[in-house]
């Protein structure tokens, strides 16, 4: 079970790339999931569309077969079956112009009915289909486009595909989704910071000595590598999911909860990073590429072996040191990671506090921690406060540090939905709070451009690392040398 979901009229949902990896993943599995608990009425319809010529039979197969493996267990027929009847199929090539008039015709725009086009494709056709549905008069009335992140691979090119489907639909037509936006960790965090009066006025640098955001994978680029090779890590996840989550635990508190309110904040914290280009590259980035190690019990080749392309220099790990020019965050660094191929799987911000400034306990009673606020974001989503206690039993005075530990799924007994749940609801329901806006995507390519020329300048290839590690001694040594380490969540 979820927390209850109201539901939502009757719409359209049209999936671009209806049989690719994303849509068999996750957007169909979150989309049964949303019919299952009522959220979607009977009456909405929901579209694949691609090139593979299939009956409806056919892409019915692989919807159930796709909700199988998400689900792991067996799937009430009934609910499967009311699932299917919303779902239909059709082939279209978005490249060509046939069949976008039969395509445009089966759509039938209602004026007064949501239509949410999702752009589930490779990023160089998403001009091409919004130029189409302009063309064929499909972005008219309640209608809305999803934009998949990379939203290029420069600013330049990111401006562009903004300018292009500027054309076709108005900005607040425009979805740029983030999934990491929509994880309930994430959301919590603004929970944490504006519904408490305990963390908001230690939010800043007299109280804050750092932050770390690790976004680790232990998969290499498997179905990925002919994208992946052309990005690398700073592309396909510094740009957008750890400078969003930057974001949030930087930002000033927004004066509501209004979207736009809450993206000015974020806006406002991109432009307030202080840059890293080539006079600061080589103190304040590393990055890695994994060769062959273990991984997941079992040994696997590296990056090079797996792509097949001994030349590539594309980056599987990046760390940062990042820094704000502002008056809350002056002096506090932020540390970023990511990578494939190590040891686990988590994502998590770990705010660290300063130590206390004197000690009253002698040696006996063993070291201090400084104390720390954890917010896991996959797995097992849940907060984290790492707190000194005394040592229970009466061998003398002797402090330990605990953690008070709530988890999610614990604490509200309730099935955590995946990001893509929440945020293809918002889309239906036209709450652009969770999405990017144009000048977010613009800045945060502002600010990681002049990175990925320093690395070019350079000419310096990644730093080696074994898969199954935390990446390169060079990403130890960038945190070490400031008299900090990298979490690690054990006492």
């Amino acid at each position: 079970m979820t927390a209850p979901a109201s539901q939502v009229d009757p719409f359209d949902l049209v999936i671009f790339g209806g049989t690719g990896d994303l849509a068999v993943r996750k957007l169909l599995p979150a989309l049964y999931h949303r019919y299952a608990d009522g959220q979607i009425q009977p009456g909405s319809r929901l579209i694949g569309v691609a090139r593979d010529t299939l009956s409806q039979a056919d892409y019915h197969t692989r919807v159930r077969a796709a909700l199988a493996k998400a689900q792991g267990e067996d799937l009430p027929e009934d609910v499967l079956q009311g699932f299917l009847k919303l779902v239909s199929y059709h082939a279209l090539d978005a490249r060509k112009d046939d069949g976008w008039s039969q395509f445009a015709a089966a759509m039938q725009p209602d004026s007064d009915r949501v239509c949410v086009f999702y752009l589930a494709t490779s990023p160089e056709i998403f001009i091409p289909i919004c130029e189409r549905l302009r063309e064929h008069g499909l972005n008219h009335g309640k209608v809305r486009v999803v934009v998949e992140k990379p939203i290029g691979r420069d600013l330049k090119s990111a401006a562009a595909i903004n300018d292009a489907v500027g054309r076709c639909f108005a900005e607040q037509q425009t979805f740029r989704i983030d999934h990491y936006l929509g994880k309930e960790t994430v959301q919590n965090l603004v929970a944490l910071r504006f519904g408490n009066a305990l963390f908001e006025p230690l939010w800043n640098a007299g109280h804050i000595d750092h932050v770390q955001i690790t976004v680790a994978e232990t998969i290499g680029v498997e179905w990925r590598a002919g994208f992946y090779d052309g990005a690398g890590a700073l592309r396909d996840m510094v740009q957008n999911h750890l400078l969003q989550l930057l974001c949030l635990v930087a930002m000033e508190p927004p004066a509501s909860l209004a979207p736009d309110a809450i993206r000015d904040e974020k806006l406002k914290v991109l432009r307030a990073l202080k840059p890293i280009n080539e006079s600061n590259a080589a103190q304040c980035s590393v990055r890695g590429q994994y060769r062959a190690g273990a991984s997941n019990g079992g040994a696997v080749p590296g990056y090079l072996e797996e792509i097949a392309r001994p030349e590539s220099r594309t980056e599987t790990f990046v760390a940062l040191k990042a820094e704000l020019g502002n008056w809350r965050w002056a002096g506090v660094p932020f540390y970023l990671r990511t990578g494939k191929r190590l040891p686990e799987r988590v994502s998590e911000i770990v705010i660290t506090f300063r130590a206390i400034p004197h000690s009253i306990f002698g040696e006996h009673a063993g070291p201090i921690s400084p104390n720390k606020l954890v917010l896991r974001l996959q797995p097992d989503e849940g907060v984290k406060l790492w707190l000194m206690n005394k040592y229970p039993g009466p061998g003398g005075l002797r402090l330990r540090r605990v953690a008070l530990d709530m988890s999610f799924a614990e604490a509200f007994g309730v099935r955590n939905p995946d990001a893509y749940e929440r945020l293809l609801m918002d889309v239906v329901r036209g709450n652009p709070t969770l999405f990017m806006r144009r000048d977010e995507v613009e800045a945060a390519w502002a600010w990681a451009d002049p990175i990925l020329q320093a690395w070019e300048a350079s000419n310096e290839a990644p730093k080696s690392y074994t898969a199954g590690t935390w990446g390169p001694s060079a990403a130890v040594a960038l945190i070490e040398r400031d008299g900090r380490t990298w979490h690690e969540d054990a006492p």
